[in-house]
């Protein structure tokens, strides 16, 4: 039992509670800034496919976010072979050598089609209710799933970078400062794309946790972040039937229709994703096996989305590429783009970054006032 107080009540909570704390004794006013948006984030979403918050409290120079435990784990921890368990006692149960001995014994756990199946419509559904209240998770992965094998609830949690709007720019910065878990996120939250973040992105991520799912594996995989990022940007992942014979092909494609370089090219809802995943568990409930039918049938697009493509520039853009090409074999030049106010020079120039970044190079960028 967990008592929680604010100005307004004070009231005691007799089921488990989750404690979650900045590391930092002394966080920074953007830090704290970050958490206050997190929690709001929760509070508002008011869905079953995410975490609940009891309240925000003051503790000493931080603050400590309290969430309602409904004892599951992350789906990361699960498929290690770690107990669906009140998350109080797994801690005990960390602390504990037999524990320790029990879940190393448990060892990956492997997920029948009908299995994955089950809990990747759940995953689906629970961001399809993100989507609906306008807001763009922005780092889903296994860890940040918690599941309860025993009742079977699924919630999102960690909307720490969250974002409650349907689009949020990207910008190209250094790797080390970029936002999300790199073996998941889309090619263009690398900000090396020229594109702006949608909810699609959250889709990328989806098709990465479920190749991991089946694959025991996300699609890349490697510490080197620049390399990841390029792999996300630049390299087709190995289909997950390659990888094992068992999974059907329509799930594979289900899976790398998701894991598409450019958003128009992956589903365009959650809502279309779930209706192909109910229709391959419906067709191996009833036959025991997975045929093949026409992908995104009843994928309908929720928003409105302009594509941002660039188009009547493929001259330009050949001939900025054609110059970079030159200067990686060991020429040094300089290029001036000259143009009127507005005809799209700034939208231009970073439309060969994804280019650069492929080839491991710099792209830096700045703006000086008109004067």
């Amino acid at each position: 039992m967990i008592e929680c107080r604010n100005s307004a009540t004070r009231t005691s909570y007799t089921q488990f509670a989750t404690i979650k704390m900045l590391k930092q004794d002394y966080p920074t006013s953007a830090e704290l800034t970050r958490y206050q948006k997190e929690y709001e984030i929760i509070r508002s979403l008011k869905i079953a496919g995410a975490i609940a918050a009891y309240e925000l409290q003051k503790y000493q120079n931080t603050l400590v976010l309290v969430l309602k435990d409904f004892g599951g784990c992350s789906l990361k921890q699960w498929l290690g072979g770690v107990w669906s368990m009140p998350m109080a006692l797994r801690w005990a149960r960390s602390a504990c050598p037999s524990g320790q001995k029990h879940a190393e014994d448990a060892g990956d756990r492997q997920l029948s089609i009908a299995e994955f199946l089950t809990i990747a419509i759940k995953i689906t559904a629970g961001l399809q209710g993100i989507h609906a209240a306008n807001v763009i998770h922005k780092d889903v992965n296994p860890a940040n799933i918690v599941f309860n094998s025993e009742t079977g609830q699924l919630k999102f949690i960690d909307f720490r970078i969250a974002t409650v709007l349907s689009r949020s720019n990207s910008t190209l910065a250094n790797p080390n400062v970029l936002e999300g878990t790199f073996a998941y996120i889309s090619p263009e939250q690398t900000g090396r794309m020229n594109r702006s973040l949608d909810y699609r992105t959250d889709l990328y991520s989806l098709g990465a946790t479920f190749y991991e799912l089946l694959a025991h594996q996300p699609p890349f995989t490697g510490n080197d972040v620049m390399e990841l990022i390029h792999s996300q940007i630049a390299i087709e992942p190995v289909p997950p039937h390659l990888r094992d014979s068992e999974i059907p092909l329509t799930v594979s494609d289900i899976v790398m229709k998701l894991l598409a370089k450019t958003p128009e090219d992956r589903y365009q809802s959650a809502w279309g994703i779930k209706a192909d995943l109910e229709t391959c568990l419906h067709q191996l409930q009833e036959t025991g096996e997975i045929a093949d039918f026409i992908l995104g049938r009843q994928d309908i697009a929720s928003q409105f989305q302009i594509p941002d493509r660039l188009y009547g520039r493929s001259a330009e853009v050949e001939t900025l590429l054609t110059a970079f090409k030159r200067v990686r074999q060991g020429s040094c030049e300089m290029m001036l783009l000259k143009g009127y106010s507005g005809i799209g020079k700034s939208r231009l120039v970073p439309e060969i970054s994804q280019q650069i970044a492929r080839e491991g190079g710099y792209f830096i960028t700045g703006k000086f006032d008109y004067f």
